[in-house]
């Protein structure tokens, strides 16, 4: 690939992910790996995702740096004032899953490094993962994001604090104002819902217009000029190519009441992209960094194959200036480079989907793709 420039300065540059799993597995491979026991139907060492991957693409050397794991995607990352992932993990060493959670995801927080090595500023925690470890398991991550300087949104100790608008200040630029939320259709249990007396997550009870409209304008209650307003959502299955309805009507209305970017996610593969007028929906932004190598099932989607999605937003007038995606490879639980039969793949699919959304791809030659409106 070509070097990666860096910001544009008369622009306001996002660079947002799907879901980030540093648990289970990666936490194995890092320098102070936690408790390996998890209680899965049928694993029991979370060492096994390790093993696992390395029966796939070879061996892995561990223990790593916090770095190794980010590999090529550290560039792209470099290229933008603020990053937002999807951090699908509790940060614990609490030892109690929740009941009859299936499957856990546990991070030791001597391992929250690992964040700041990606430069990460704002999780999004509104997601089925972060109370795998119970809601002592909550507090240990909040704690442990707010001890390393990592902004969170979506969860809190209360639904005053789960729900409220994170803000990110970006120096000469503005502000960018991040709102996540959940929806039960990702999984996430009704019981882990934040009320005002209890910890959890900001999880909606519906996905419709009417649902959409208060949280926009919670936002833009809180906008001065030039700021840039992100809603968070995890949401929908976790494999397919089908939208449903309710989703779509959600996220327009969120786009045409005035939020800059809806960031999707929850899919274990990239979807569709849709451009309004002056917005940006991003429907799933797949996967990301996880421990899945060599778990089968799914082929067809190429879960391995992930996106770093980056949104320039341009300041005066404010308008989404572009929208690219840089595609990566999880091999040996790193991001790499993929190969140019990958992202031709990469490239037919997501261009597939954008279409029905009134939107074209085009392969940029670093191997970078761009999504425009059609003419």
């Amino acid at each position: 690939m070509t070097p990666i420039s860096p910001p544009i300065s008369d622009r306001l540059t996002l660079c947002l992910t799907g879901d980030v799993m540093t648990g289970r597995g990666v936490d194995q491979i890092l320098p102070n790996p936690g408790d390996p026991e998890i209680h899965e139907s049928h694993v029991r060492d979370a060492r096994d995702y390790v093993r696992l991957a390395e029966s796939e693409n070879g061996p892995i050397p561990a223990p790593v740096d916090f770095a190794y794991v980010w590999g090529d995607a550290l560039a792209a990352f470099r290229r933008a004032d603020v990053r937002i992932v999807n951090l699908e993990t509790s940060i614990t060493r609490h030892a109690r899953p929740w009941p009859g959670k299936g499957i856990q995801y546990r991070m030791h927080p001597l391992n929250a490094g690992v964040l700041t090595a990606a430069r990460i500023d704002c999780c999004s925690l509104a997601n089925n993962h972060l109370l795998d470890w119970n809601r002592e398991g909550l507090l240990e991550t909040i704690e442990t994001l707010d001890r390393i300087g990592v902004h969170h949104a979506g969860a809190g100790r209360s639904a005053a604090e789960a729900t409220a608008v994170t803000v990110l200040e970006v120096p000469g630029k503005g502000r960018v104002l991040v709102l996540a939320v959940g929806s039960e259709s990702s999984g996430i249990p009704r019981s882990w819902r934040a009320t005002p007396t209890t910890s959890g997550v900001n999880l909606l009870d519906e996905l419709s217009p009417a649902t959409a409209a208060p949280i926009a304008h919670e936002l833009l209650r809180l906008t001065k000029r030039g700021d840039v307003t992100v809603v968070s959502i995890h949401w929908g299955d976790n494999w397919g190519y089908d939208i449903p309805a309710k989703h779509i009507a959600f996220a327009r209305k969120l786009a045409d009441e005035g939020i800059d970017i809806v960031h999707g996610h929850s899919s274990h593969h990239v979807k569709a992209i849709e451009l309004r007028r002056n917005g940006v929906i991003l429907y799933g932004c797949g996967d990301f960094l996880t421990d899945y190598e060599g778990i089968g099932g799914h082929e067809e989607f190429r879960g391995t194959l992930a996106a770093a999605f980056l949104v320039s937003v341009a300041l005066d007038p404010r308008r989404i200036a572009r929208v690219e995606l840089v595609p990566f490879h999880l091999r040996r639980m790193r991001m790499n480079v993929p190969a140019e039969a990958d992202v031709r793949w990469l490239h037919e699919r997501v261009g597939r989907e954008c279409a029905r959304f009134g939107s074209q791809v085009i392969a940029q030659p670093d191997h970078s793709l761009v999504v425009r409106p059609r003419p």
